[in-house]
């Protein structure tokens, strides 16, 4: 089942984070990286930001800066001790919280492989 964005708004505003989290296709633990990060049409300003936690899928970010959903983004990120160059899209916004979330495009299977490594790794 596929959602819209504001769909999953809703679904995570409606006070069952259970509900949303169940709808994610990889398991996401809590982790705090440093990230590069670039958004695709401004690649000239990177951003050094913080993770909050990641998946094999995407990751969630603590950035002030404002994002629009759908946004094409870079992130250039090393993850116990692997190195990741990805694209990604930005899929939520939570000014609230000052976090976005990004879901990975166009990943290669071998940094699939390795992007459920690491996490298996955190997990432990």
């Amino acid at each position: 089942m596929h959602m819209t964005s504001k769909a999953a708004e809703a679904e995570m505003s409606s006070g069952d984070p259970a509900a949303y989290a169940n709808r994610r296709a990889d398991e996401r633990v809590t982790a705090k990286f440093a990230v590069r990060f670039t958004q695709a049409e401004d690649a000239a300003r990177a951003l050094r930001v913080f993770s909050i936690n990641v998946s094999a899928g995407g990751l969630c970010l603590r950035t002030r800066k404002a994002y629009d959903v759908g946004a094409q983004v870079r992130l250039s990120m090393d993850i116990e001790g692997e190195q990741f160059d990805l694209t990604g899209v930005v899929a939520w916004v939570r000014d609230e919280q000052e976090a976005i979330g990004v879901r990975f495009t166009d990943v290669s299977d071998d940094d699939r492989v390795r992007l459920h490594n690491v996490v298996e790794r955190i997990k432990r």
